[in-house]
């Protein structure tokens, strides 16, 4: 194998505030590999408010793009994991619950094929906001049926973890040997 062809591209999915930015960060740890973070977050933080609707699609594209340029990143230094903090598809899926948007989701269920594996997050843990994109429990809850649904509908395969930190690394690490 060469380059980025080495590289396995993880998807960590879930419904806000389940402990996706964390589980990354223990899993690049302990491989080791890279962490991409969410570029949701980023835009959020650069615009101090949430996306609108015709903002969608740049996030979801940005984020794609994001993750070809750190598989190659994490190929020019011998590593061979890519723990991507979220995917298209939740950018795609919040589109569709929030704006009635459901455009975006045959390119970004196209691109999730390309995971290696997708580890999607139970939303188990306590609900903490960590930042101004954050809705709540009933909209978390609400997000992880549509999520899981879609994920199930579309056969694509995926590993759910849940327990605590210690618990969801264990977890995450059988499931990706």
């Amino acid at each position: 194998m060469s380059g980025v062809a080495a590289v396995r591209r993880i998807a960590i999915v879930g419904a806000e505030c389940v402990g996706k930015t964390t589980l990354c960060q223990e899993l690049a740890q302990a491989l080791p590999g890279l962490w991409l973070p969410e570029y949701l977050r980023e835009f959020c933080d650069r615009h101090g408010r949430t996306p609108r609707p015709q903002e969608q699609l740049h996030i979801l594209q940005t984020q794609i793009e994001l993750e070809t340029e750190w598989e190659g990143r994490a190929a020019g230094l011998g590593l061979h994991w890519l723990f991507c903090d979220s995917a298209p598809i939740v950018t795609a899926l919040y589109s569709r619950m929030l704006f009635d948007d459901a455009s975006l989701e045959d390119p970004a269920l196209q691109h999730h094929r390309r995971y290696r594996a997708t580890l999607l997050l139970e939303p188990d843990l306590p609900w903490i906001a960590d930042g101004i994109q954050r809705d709540g429990p009933p909209v978390r809850a609400r997000f992880h049926q549509l999520l899981t649904g879609t994920l199930d509908l579309a056969t694509i395969v995926h590993h759910r973890i849940s327990g605590d930190g210690p618990r969801r690394l264990q977890t995450a690490l059988e499931k990706l040997a």
